[in-house]
């Protein structure tokens, strides 16, 4: 039978962690039949990913061992060990990454209390934090646009030697914001099959390597790959000059050593024949001052074959208009043909815009004659 753990609470979370990061039991933080975690004794921690488009979760296998190389590499990328905020759930990787880097650095990480995400509160929790160590905090792009919104939050940020965003791209707009604030953000991009984050603002952490596949698809290697998916189903590894790589599901470019994710190779909207890259089009809009937050996706259209819809966030006190969305990316085929606004975008997992359900909340919208149209 299939073996399930919920959250369990913070403080059981963190010692069970410790203990098996020094070769105690596994932490187990998804569903996973028993046989295959008897099956790998290595495993130091199961996880659920959050689901890629087809919205499914699959549990992955850590070893003590990647886990300490990921928190190792961050800390060396950074300004060394130091003390952890958590703000993320605790059952993700990004979240169980900050408990398992504050055991391996010595220190005991505070966390923001239960409940929805408050800029003003994750000042306060900011402040309480130690002063004679590096203060980190990881969040994603949801939360950083609301602590832009609060002059007290957007201050406590700049006491942190870093703050990690990532589990979904940021817009350029923010993170210029951010950065012209004080703050020190860093984007990050990996995956729970990476252990998090391994590549800090487009360059690999130290022993991650990076290499592009068939159509640009990026494939990861290193010490923090995982044992793999613990569910007999198949595997996302390959070999390539005697390596184990990790071939994901995000398609990018290298300039320079640099890497650039371009979007979901599965998330591509085919739109009159042209191949748009939905990311790209939403770092585009995301720089209008209207905009709070965008995700773009493709509605199925009998004359395009997909319609390339803008599904937006508006400022407050904005308005958004879909001409002036189409000149700020060009009005070819990559600009958006439809507009549906909407108060927030649904998420899944550690705040990740949830494209199916963005997807099928514009269909229906746009049946309802409600949005825009080019």
């Amino acid at each position: 039978m299939p073996q399930t753990r919920a959250e369990p609470e913070f403080e059981t979370l963190l010692a069970g962690l410790t203990r098996a990061l020094d070769g105690g039991p596994p932490v187990v933080l998804g569903s996973v039949s028993q046989c295959h975690i008897d099956a790998h004794p290595e495993v130091a921690l199961v996880l659920s990913t959050s689901g890629s488009s087809s919205g499914r979760g699959r549990p992955v296998g850590l070893t003590a061992a990647a886990l300490r190389a990921s928190a190792a590499a961050t800390a060396e990328r950074l300004a060394g060990p130091g003390q952890w905020l958590l703000t993320l759930p605790a059952h993700h990787v990004a979240g169980v990454q900050v408990l398992c880097r504050s055991v391996l650095a010595g220190t005991v990480p505070v966390r923001t209390p239960p409940g929805p995400f408050r800029p003003e509160v994750l000042a306060r929790t900011i402040a309480q934090m130690r002063t004679d160590v590096p203060r980190y905090v990881s969040l994603v792009p949801t939360q950083l646009v609301r602590v832009l919104r609060s002059e007290e939050a957007v201050a406590a940020l700049r006491s942190c030697a870093a703050v990690l965003v990532g589990g979904a791209a940021t817009s350029t707009a923010v993170l210029t914001q951010a950065r012209a604030a004080g703050v020190q953000v860093v984007t990050t991009y990996g995956m729970t099959e990476t252990c998090g984050g391994c590549v800090y603002d487009g360059v690999p952490l130290p022993g991650v390597q990076v290499r592009l596949g068939a159509a640009g698809r990026v494939l990861l290697a290193g010490p923090m790959l995982a044992v793999g998916y613990l569910d007999g189903g198949e595997q996302p590894f390959v070999e390539a000059d005697g390596q184990r790589w990790l071939a994901t599901g995000d398609a990018g470019q290298l300039t320079d050593g640099v890497l650039t994710v371009v979007g979901r190779i599965d998330e591509v909207i085919v739109t009159g024949g042209v191949n748009v890259h939905p990311v790209a089009v939403e770092s585009a809009l995301s720089e209008a001052r209207e905009v709070a937050e965008v995700c773009v996706v493709g509605v199925p259209d009998a004359e395009w074959g997909q319609l390339v819809t803008a599904v937006v966030v508006p400022a407050p006190g904005s308005a958004v208009s879909l001409a002036a969305l189409r000149d700020r990316t060009g009005g070819g085929p990559h600009a958006p043909r439809a507009l549906v606004t909407v108060p927030s975008l649904p998420v899944r997992g550690p705040g990740k815009t949830d494209r199916r359900r963005v997807a099928a909340l514009a269909a229906a919208q746009l049946a309802a004659g409600r949005g825009q149209r080019h």
